[in-house]
């Protein structure tokens, strides 16, 4: 009898051990790699500048998460087909690779869809500048006619049907309730966290990486404005691709530009649309360069299928009109031109060079982090 109850007393303690050992077990492996919560570190290199974000608007994991669930969520779209995601892809630095994104109805864009990385530091969205802010950004392509075709309030209702989202609505904002403002709020914080900075590039300017000859030597030209009565050779790229991010200012316009696409009668209208000043005319915003070998085609209209075609554009083609930016007419290799004529005027060996240091710009691990991937693929 004795016996037995000692055998009881052991059976039932340890039976009670294990259940503690696995409850620890569990705590532990939950421990492990627990969902991040609060304010979003923006991993941002500090040769990329100073950036702000709204006050408004302060990143948090949450929010984050919210973002990018939304951003790849296709119940954006008038027929439940097409999210952001659609027309802004990873693997081609969140282009699409068309001349002209196509919507819900298979009508084609008039823009060729814009790469968005690195906009932490954009204070104007959109080829012509229409928006100015991330979150305004964020809401166009739902109500546009031709993208995702859908009004914001089918789009709340939408979303207030499923059983997850309040949650994440909770989590990122306090409460269940979801918004117009809301959605716009989390896919801005998520596309607050696009940041390209792991090129082969970046890692020479960090000291962590050199390049090769060739690609140095298309750095200086990307670098330098021509000066030929100095014997000063330069491609001008960086006149307007401006520092480390290669991306326009967004000081007062000075990032938009006529860059000499079309001609007098050609132009399509661009800035001035915003402004409603006709010197705007014919201007469009200067993307970053960052990853460019995978964004093709090139320029607001995609007219340009590759980086070869763009070199040639500005060396040889350049059209002539009133609104013609100046740091293109002025930039030429050539000692002697005639009136009125526009070229840059490189080598053939130059070109080569200067499309070495382009691809020096491609962010393997900026097109393949699962951060930024479809989180229900």
């Amino acid at each position: 009898m004795f016996l037995e109850k000692v055998v009881s007393f052991c059976y039932k303690y340890e039976l009670v051990f294990l259940i503690s050992l696995s409850m620890l077990i569990l705590s532990c492996e939950g421990e492990v790699d627990p969902e991040p919560t609060g304010v979003y570190t923006l991993d941002a290199p500090s040769y990329f500048g100073p950036f702000e974000v709204p006050e408004e608007n302060i990143t948090t994991h949450e929010g984050v998460r919210l973002g990018r669930a939304l951003f790849y969520d296709t119940r954006l779209s008038g027929d439940n087909s097409m999210s952001c995601g659609s027309c802004h892809q990873q693997q081609f630095a969140f282009t699409d690779g068309k001349q002209f994104s196509t919507g819900i109805t298979g009508t084609p864009g008039t823009f060729n869809a814009m790469s968005l990385q690195n906009l932490l530091w954009d204070s104007r969205f959109f080829w012509d500048g229409r928006s100015t802010s991330l979150e305004d950004q964020a809401l166009q392509p739902i109500e546009d006619s031709i993208e995702l075709h859908q009004s914001l309030e089918a789009t709340v209702e939408k979303l207030s049907a499923d059983p997850d989202y309040p949650c994440l609505f909770e989590d990122a904002f306090g409460d269940e309730e979801i918004t117009a403002e809301r959605i716009a709020k989390a896919i801005g914080q998520f596309e607050r966290t696009l940041i390209s900075k792991d090129s082969r590039f970046d890692k020479y300017l960090r000291n962590e990486g050199t390049l090769t000859t060739l690609e140095l030597e298309g750095y200086q030209l990307f670098s330098t404005h021509p000066n030929p009565r100095n014997g000063i050779r330069g491609a001008n790229c960086a006149d307007c691709h401006l520092g480390p991010r290669t991306s326009g200012s967004n000081v007062n316009f000075q990032g938009f530009h006529n860059n000499g696409l079309d001609g007098v009668g050609e132009l399509r209208s661009g800035l001035e649309q915003v402004t409603g000043d006709d010197q705007d005319y014919g201007k469009f915003k200067a993307p970053t360069l960052r990853n460019i070998a995978l964004t093709a085609p090139y320029m607001h209209d995609g007219r340009f299928q590759t980086l070869e075609e763009v070199l040639d554009h500005y060396n040889e083609h350049i059209q002539y009109s009133e609104t013609l930016d100046i740091l293109i007419t002025e930039a030429s290799n050539n000692t002697e031109r005639n009136p009125g004529e526009v070229n840059l005027g490189l080598t053939e060996e130059e070109k080569t060079a200067l499309l070495a240091f382009l691809e020096t710009l491609t962010d393997e691990s900026f097109l393949t982090n699962p951060e930024f991937s479809d989180p229900n693929p």
